[in-house]
């Protein structure tokens, strides 16, 4: 069996969660509403903020900070991976697709297993993947600018004069790539 090491300290993290074979369904209306709930839930008992969000059809960034000392993302992860799946089973399953393993392990066919994270070390680190999380949707394709994509946390960072409306507007800056 793998065992995955998760770091265990600090409190604001950079998270990419992908769906089961890329399958391009988290912007379908019932999941978008499932996630929402699913976070509402998981933050009345395990508090933390989103930073930044942006949720693409067949995966999501985002950048979360938890309470001091509490560092049980993966707790959080879980139940919200859960919830989705349990409430958007009509739409996103898809049995065909079940590998024996997801079948023995009673797994959904929204999600991959994993996830991926990163510890964000400083204001510059927090930057630079709140700009990656904003300019993803840009970078595959979908808009032409960052704003013009509705599910991100874009917008609110717009209101409150951080990015002007137009930003991201242009040639891929050259960030990299976290995924």
């Amino acid at each position: 069996m793998t065992y995955y090491r998760r770091t265990r300290i600090g409190n604001t993290f950079f998270f990419t969660l992908v769906t089961y074979h890329r399958r391009p369904i988290l912007c379908h209306p019932t999941i978008r509403r499932s996630l929402r709930r699913a976070i509402d839930d998981v933050r009345k008992t395990r508090p933390f903020s989103i930073d930044g969000w942006v949720l693409m059809p067949d995966h999501l960034h985002c950048i979360w900070t938890q309470p001091a000392g509490d560092s049980d993302f993966s707790t959080r992860w879980s139940l919200i991976k859960r919830s989705v799946s349990r409430f958007s089973s009509d739409v996103a399953l898809d049995p065909d697709s079940r590998s024996a393993s997801k079948r023995k392990h009673r797994e959904s066919t929204i999600w991959q297993r994993r996830f991926w994270e990163h510890l964000i070390r400083d204001d510059v680190d927090f930057e630079r993947h709140l700009d990656y999380i904003h300019y993803n949707p840009v970078r595959h394709g979908y808009v032409a600018r960052a704003a013009d994509w509705p599910y991100s946390t874009i917008h609110r960072y717009v209101r409150h004069g951080v990015y002007p409306i137009d930003w991201a507007g242009g040639p891929d800056p050259g960030w990299g790539d976290f995924e």
